[in-house]
């Protein structure tokens, strides 16, 4: 093993969350600062354009290639479960949605004894590294690492879709990052001028001209070194030799919801039980360490129309495709500029639910399964997801090698609440498109199908469905000295062990009422500023 390097903080991981937290930390020139990234960079063109999201899921180069076990209430599936393998981590290859979620949300976890992280607690925080088109307000900001621009292109269909949403009774909506995000409207995006604005870009690559901040790519953490309580460094391999590097202050962990839990179980912190018949030798008994997952869990109606244009039959056409190219070239905008989804829009799956629960992710284009073709015929996806679900999952080790993939276990549509949102939430769908707006187009219901009728067809066929929409939260999650379950205290350092914090979506007690990425963001920096705090 090389001799270990020293520096004052040591980050692992340069996804959404680490980059932010190395261009904090290193912003003070007396802190020196490491980060390890086990991917690689981003030089590739299909981390910047767009629609790349549909050659890097799926891609070694990109993606770490995770699986759930198969899922008993999704029918026994087994579904891929991406996680960014590059800096800017997922930030470089999801879909780029900018969304906070609802105020609730944080007052829910200011509300569990939290300190500090109810909606006007974290908000300013948001703001901080914002730069927004809309400008100054109460709540956005410009100038900031963080862009955020509206969509690019445009689709006659979403405007019917919006149409129609409107006619069912959601409220139309130019922004959903106020505190309440009920309505109907296309969603902001992470983008600069046509092109995909990650974390890396917005926060890594400016500073890494600093001479106190170094980055190690293809660095792969095996374990977190635990000596006389204290966590003060990571053993790491890069290149096929084993190496360390030690923290003078301490250890900040921004390995995601899936690889933060994974590298505290290889290194003995966890549950002591499963550790020890993981062959893991314990050093801290945390029983909470990789439980709690929670994630959105998508259900996708699928309808065919007539009489009016979709990306399926662009995408099966020599000269549409052509011309797609040409018009991001010459002018950064139309198809190559889409998120996945472009119109979204909140609502609730019944009078019960105090603020929306459910969230659509409306695309003008429909295909079986995601990194598969579109289909030949004319369609649109109603993709809709359950925000709140009470189901929950877990990561745990399947091997003590820390090159092996862990077991990730969803449970979705596994308790009564979940199911009913999902009956319900197919019925909203299907009064959403019988709706005046939409009838011209003829659409047909093609998956589920129309033949689902009663509670019990539409639960078989959520089951059948229903996906993750890849926002994993709450594996580490932030909780109360009398909360077993936690694993870090409101100031996002781990219980029971000194040296260490966790500063990433894991540490969600409950997750969003939206797309997870930039609360993430949030989290970091509201962690920076606490390690700042601290330190002084």
């Amino acid at each position: 093993m090389s001799e270990a390097e020293s520096f004052d903080y040591v980050v692992v991981g340069a996804g959404t969350a680490g980059c932010l937290m190395a261009n904090r930390l290193s912003g003070d020139p007396r802190r020196s600062v490491c980060v390890l990234e086990a991917g690689g960079r981003d030089n590739w063109i299909w981390f910047h354009v767009p629609v790349g999201y549909l050659y890097a899921i799926g891609n070694p180069r990109a993606d770490w290639l995770f699986t759930t076990v198969a899922e008993t209430g999704l029918a026994g599936r087994t579904l891929n479960y991406p996680r960014g393998k590059v800096i800017g981590g997922c930030s470089a290859i999801n879909a780029m949605i900018y969304m906070r979620g609802q105020r609730e949300d944080y007052d829910r976890w200011r509300d569990l004894g939290l300190k500090g992280w109810g909606w006007d607690d974290v908000r300013p925080f948001f703001r901080r590294h914002l730069d927004h088109f809309l400008g100054e307000s109460e709540h956005h900001k410009a100038g900031g690492e963080w862009r955020v621009e509206e969509p690019r292109v445009r689709w006659k269909l979403l405007d019917a879709f919006m149409e129609a949403a409107v006619q069912a009774g959601i409220p139309r909506s130019s922004d959903f990052n106020t505190g309440d995000n009920e309505g109907v409207g296309y969603f902001h995006v992470n983008q600069k001028q046509g092109r995909r604005w990650s974390s890396a870009r917005g926060f890594l690559k400016p500073v890494l001209n600093r001479p106190n901040l170094k980055l190690e790519t293809n660095a792969q953490a095996a374990r977190l070194i635990v000596e006389d309580g204290r966590v003060g460094g990571v053993e790491f391999t890069q290149g096929g030799v084993r190496r360390r590097v030690m923290a003078r202050a301490e250890v900040v962990l921004c390995a995601g919801a899936v690889g933060s839990p994974q590298l505290l179980q290889l290194s003995g912190i966890g549950d002591g039980q499963r550790l020890r018949a993981a062959g893991i030798e314990i050093q801290h008994h945390l029983p909470g360490v990789g439980e709690n997952l929670q994630d959105h869990l998508q259900l996708r109606p699928i309808y065919k129309v007539e009489g009016i244009r979709t990306l399926n039959e662009d995408y099966g056409s020599l000269p549409r495709k052509a011309w797609m190219a040409l018009e991001y070239a010459l002018f950064r905008r139309g198809a190559l500029t889409m998120a996945p989804s472009q119109l979204g829009a909140f609502t609730r799956s019944s009078p019960l639910q105090a603020t929306p629960n459910l969230q659509f992710h409306v695309q003008p284009l429909s295909l079986d399964k995601f990194g598969e073709m579109p289909h030949a015929f004319p369609a649109f996806t109603a993709s809709v997801c359950n925000l709140r679900p009470t189901s929950r999952g877990s990561v745990r080790l399947a091997s003590p090698d820390p090159a092996a993939k862990p077991e990730i276990r969803l449970n979705s549509l596994t308790t009564p609440e979940d199911e009913q949102v999902a009956i319900d939430a197919l019925k909203v769908v299907r009064r959403i498109v019988s709706m005046p707006a939409l009838a011209k187009y003829h659409p047909q219901e093609y998956r589920p199908g129309p033949q689902a009728t009663s509670n019990g067809d539409l639960l078989a066929a959520a089951r059948q469905i229903g996906t993750t929409i890849f926002h994993p939260v709450g594996t580490a999650k932030m909780g109360t000295h009398d909360d077993p379950g936690a694993v870090v205290d409101e100031r996002l350092r781990l219980r029971g062990l000194a040296g260490l914090r966790i500063a990433d979506a894991s540490v969600m007690p409950f997750i969003t009422s939206g797309n997870t990425n930039s609360p993430t963001l949030m989290i970091a920096e509201k962690a920076a500023a606490m390690m700042g705090e601290d330190a002084s």
